[in-house]
Parts: C-alpha cells; sequence; structure tokens
C-alpha cells in the first residue's frame, strides 16, 4: 500500500499534468471498487474545472470548481495513468510496463479531459475509492475527521507523543501505525523509523524513554523527507511524474532483509522477521531494545 511519500508524489505529479483541466465527461467502467462509485458522478463533474489537488495522510483530494470535493484513496494497487493530447501515456503511480491491453482490463474510471486528455484511474486489486462530497459538506467526511497529525507537522512533537501514550499498554509500531494518533506512516516506514531509533517494535508505548521518542519523531521526518525526494518507494517500483522510478528501497535498513546482516556496520546478527498485528515486522535484537 503506497504510504504518505508515495501519494506525496503522486499528488505532485497530477498537479503538474491536470491541474486547472476541465473534466468534459467520466465513463466509469467498473463500479465495485471499495466502495461503489456514484453513477451519477459523471452529470456532476462534467464542464467543471480541477481547481486544486491536495494530499491528507494518504488521501488524495480534488477541489472540483466550487461545487465538490473527490477524495481517492489508493488501496493496495491502485494507480493513475495520464494519456496526453498525443495519446502519449505517462505513469503517475507505481512502476508497470505500459502495456495497453494489460491495463485496460484493470481501468475502472477514466476523466476525459480539455484538449483530448485523459486521467485514467486503474486498480488491480479494488480495494482504492473514489468518492464524491459537494464542498460545503466537507466537515462531514469520516475518512478526514479522525486523522492524526501527520508527520512531518509541527504538532507531531514531543509534547503530543509523550502526552498521548501516558499509561497505554499497546506497542509502539502498532500506535506508529493507528492513523488516529498520526496520519500517513504505513508498515515500511514504520520498520525503517524504529530501527534507526534504537526501538524494538514490540515496545510498550508507556516504558518509552524521552530519547527514544524524540528518536522516533526525528528519523520519522528525515525517513519520510528522503524518500519524497528521492521518488518514493514500494516493493512494486514506485514510479514517479517523469517516469523514474522511486529509489528509496535501495536505502532500507531493515525492512524485507530477514537473515541477511544488520545494516549497522558493528552489529554481527542478523535481521529477524516477525508478525505483529499481522503485518510483517524486521528488526534486529542488538540494536534495539
Amino acid at each position: 500500500m503506497p504510504e504518505l511519500p508515495e501519494v506525496e508524489v503522486v499528488k505532485r505529479s497530477l498537479k503538474k499534468k491536470i491541474l486547472n483541466s476541465i473534466i468534459k465527461k467520466v465513463q466509469i467502467k467498473d463500479h465495485k471498487l471499495r466502495y461503489k462509485v456514484e453513477k451519477e458522478i459523471g452529470n456532476k463533474l462534467a464542464g467543471k474545472k480541477i481547481k486544486s489537488i491536495k494530499r491528507r495522510s494518504k488521501f488524495l483530494i480534488f477541489e472540483i470548481d466550487e461545487s465538490y470535493l473527490m477524495l481517492v484513496h489508493l488501496g493496495m494497487t491502485g494507480k493513475f495513468f495520464f494519456i496526453d493530447q498525443n495519446k502519449e501515456k505517462f505513469k503517475t503511480s507505481f512502476y508497470y510496463l505500459l502495456n495497453y491491453q494489460k491495463d485496460q482490463k484493470h481501468n475502472r474510471v477514466i476523466f476525459f479531459l480539455n484538449k483530448n486528455r485523459k486521467l485514467i484511474y486503474n486498480d488491480v486489486r479494488k480495494f482504492g475509492f473514489i468518492k464524491l462530497y459537494e464542498l460545503n459538506r466537507t466537515t462531514s467526511i469520516s475518512h478526514l475527521n479522525n486523522l492524526g497529525p501527520e508527520p512531518l507537522e509541527k504538532k507531531w512533537n514531543f509534547k503530543y507523543f509523550k502526552t498521548y501514550i501516558a499509561n497505554r499498554k499497546r506497542n509502539i509500531k502498532n500506535i506508529l501505525m493507528d492513523q488516529k494518533f498520526v496520519s500517513g506512516l504505513g508498515n515500511i516506514y514504520v520498520n525503517e523509523i524504529l530501527f534507526l531509533s534504537g526501538v524494538r517494535p514490540s515496545r510498550v508505548v508507556k516504558k518509552l524513554k524521552n530519547i527514544e521518542i524524540e528518536r522516533i519523531i526525528k528519523y520519522s521526518k528525515i525517513i519520510l523527507k528522503g524518500s519524497i525526494k528521492l521518488g518514493g518507494s514500494t516493493i512494486k517500483d514506485f514510479s514517479s511524474e517523469n517516469g523514474k522510478k522511486g529509489v528509496y528501497q535501495q536505502y532500507f535498513k531493515i525492512y524485507g532483509r530477514k537473515d541477511k546482516k544488520c545494516s549497522n556496520i558493528d552489529c554481527n546478527n542478523s535481521v529477524i522477521k516477525t508478525s505483529i498485528s499481522n503485518r510483517a515486522t524486521f528488526f534486529c535484537k542488538r540494536c534495539q531494545k
């Protein structure tokens, strides 16, 4: 599943390609995504301009004219393809070979734009979704209402962290992946953050030392900024707006390194893989306490 850096790169890519475009019509090829795509979406969006594209946590937020807000979540395999006026196809999401026949099988929603361009939402496993809201009713969007601060925001600080975890008995990995506590982090980056912070994923949060909390906050910001700069990462090879493959996965210190030597130069231990809440979890028993 794409996490904050990957969705941020998609947002930036889409802003370059479709901001201020007019939606001419919408073709729904498959209504059955995670939530059923509204049949009237085409009538509601036809003739309207895409005024802004934002990101909140792992959600993409499109402001359409002064009428609607379109909320998109990419799920596990959701991605956008852009086709320009010369019918050239661009990747803005995961890295896949551009194969029209193969891709067409999983095209779910097509937005026809002015100047003979198209934006295609493609989703193999159909865990993503597209929802439309009236702009004056956006305060009722449940997907956004309960999100915690983002790791790159100033609100994600020691005081907030310390107050939130007081007397809680949950482990640190689970709480970092709880979008109500901090929004945008997922399994890959949490593994990386905890390794660099020297904290074992199974540690109970109320037992964390102040210095460990400070390290978690520090490395959250460093890792996410680094990943965004490098174009995002994913096991499926993320692709940024210019078609370059995301390369942050080449810098993984712990994720996916089961039985390999620990990345720390002075450690000879091997990386251990376990499961926490049914999610693959990697750690070094010497370097993470």
